[in-house]
């Protein structure tokens, strides 16, 4: 009997920014072709404004739940050692799947939780391996003072559904270079087994390279000759290409949705007062458009976007509607069969019929750009309001008594307000940030360290 519901692969860079693969006109511009995901661009339909949030926690946050991330509890990345994440009231796209009859594997980094109850298989996921929180942690043991403070030191992890997750071994620079690589072999072996078994499977990949610090691994150290960068480039053209060619081997490319995408847009970091070598930073690039991660510009929220499913999705196609990674959840769900809370609300549009070329529009016409817990841009068509602008995580921040306005067809770079003679973009634009404000007044958002158990009738 033929497998009626799709496997779903989600592979999820860290801090990739827009600018970094070739079909988005980056490859041989950044020191490495990329021919693999060429070729997945080639064979799917590509976003060009596909968009999410502007950190790490919030984006996974958002892609796992539908759901704006300041709703859940999780607008910034954690700071300190408290208790963070998401809670159990929360359904994730694991759990959605899991209930529609999937067998679910997750491989590297979480980001939403790193205490009792608050792991990847305590949120739908049948196994997992690898870190619960953020590669930067992997420089601790190397840094002068750490030793001294007190702060625990990260862990590789591995669980499976039920279990308490072991720690596996520490994660530090000696297996920085390392994880990506058992990551890859872990999530093809699960869908070795899962074709094996006939069962429609789900695997989420968020991988760890390209986050900060920057190592290839040994196999791709100085292969380009171009720098590290260049390097782990081509070692993630090189894994995408191997997930590629496993589901091909296994015989299940068309009842496969292939998903390439990222968090956020690339890193800017000050390496100047730190031990580290300069080979280590990242130098990312957000192709045309404004900044990196940890600000409101296009730099932080458009990010590379393929979607590949035989016969499905068509494809060499592209297309620049407006496309949240929230929107994932209940399309994903509409085409699989799942079912979507409908207790809370889903700010994810169901947009199978503009995946599936049914459609030209894909429903969405902007969303509200947070920073944080605060509203910085509201995006509509090609216009964006900002009422602060911050460049970088660690720039100067700039608060507006009136809006700034930019058509990001004619600036890109986000530099030339015109707000005026465009008094009448806000009067569009903002109708949907006036809905977003009721609809938190409506279902209030789950608040920073929330514990379980929640209830939001509580």
């Amino acid at each position: 009997m033929a497998q009626e519901q799709p496997n779903v692969v989600l592979v999820f860079l860290d801090n990739f920014g827009y600018g970094e693969p070739g079909f988005n006109g980056g490859g041989i511009t950044r020191g490495a072709p990329t021919p693999k995901l060429d070729k997945l661009a080639s064979e799917g339909f590509r976003l060009t404004n596909f968009n999410v949030e502007v950190q790490c926690t919030p984006s996974r946050s958002a892609i796992m739940t539908g759901r704006y991330a300041i709703r859940s509890g999780n607008a910034t990345v954690p700071l300190g050692e408290g208790v963070y994440g998401l809670v159990q009231w929360e359904v994730t796209m694991a759990e959605m799947l899991s209930d529609a009859g999937y067998a679910t594997g997750m491989y590297g980094k979480w980001h939403l939780g790193r205490t009792e109850g608050r792991f990847p298989t305590d949120q739908g996921f049948d196994e997992w391996y690898g870190i619960p929180n953020s590669t930067d942690e992997s420089v601790y043991s190397s840094v002068d003072g750490f030793a001294e403070s007190g702060v625990s030191e990260a862990y590789v992890m591995e669980a499976k559904k039920g279990e308490t997750p072991k720690k596996v071994r520490p994660y530090r620079l000696d297996y920085r270079p390392l994880i990506d690589r058992d990551l890859t072999d872990k999530a093809m072996d699960f869908m070795e087994r899962q074709a094996k078994a006939k069962k429609p499977f789900f695997v989420y990949l968020p991988y760890t390279a390209t986050h900060f610090p920057t190592m290839p691994h040994p196999d791709y150290k100085g292969k380009t000759g171009n720098g590290p960068w260049a390097d782990l480039l081509t070692q993630i053209d090189d894994y995408t290409g191997e997930l590629l060619a496993k589901v091909d081997d296994l015989g299940i490319a068309e009842n496969t949705i292939f998903i390439f995408t990222a968090d956020n847009g690339p890193e800017a970091l000050d390496f100047q007062n730190t031990n580290l070598t300069v080979e280590t930073a990242i130098n990312g690039s957000a192709g045309p458009w404004r900044s990196t991660l940890f600000s409101s510009f296009e730099g932080a929220l458009r990010v590379p976007f393929v979607i590949r499913w035989p016969n499905k999705v068509q494809a060499n196609t592209v297309s620049d509607e407006i496309v949240h990674a929230m929107d994932l959840f209940p399309t994903i769900a509409k085409i699989t069969g799942g079912s979507i809370p409908k207790d809370r609300a889903i700010d994810g549009i169901e947009m199978s019929d503009f995946f599936l070329g049914k459609q030209e529009k894909s429903g969405r016409d902007g969303f509200v750009v947070y920073m944080g817990k605060d509203i910085f841009a509201v995006k509509w068509k090609n216009w964006k309001l900002h009422f602060k602008e911050q460049t970088a995580w660690n720039g100067k921040l700039d608060t507006y008594t009136m809006p700034r306005v930019y058509n990001l067809y004619t600036d890109p770079q986000e530099k030339n307000n015109v707000l005026f003679p465009h008094t009448w973009v806000p009067k569009a634009a903002l109708v949907q940030l006036t809905e977003h404000m009721i609809s938190l007044k409506k279902y209030p958002a789950i608040i920073t360290g929330q514990k379980d158990p929640y209830n939001p009738e509580n």
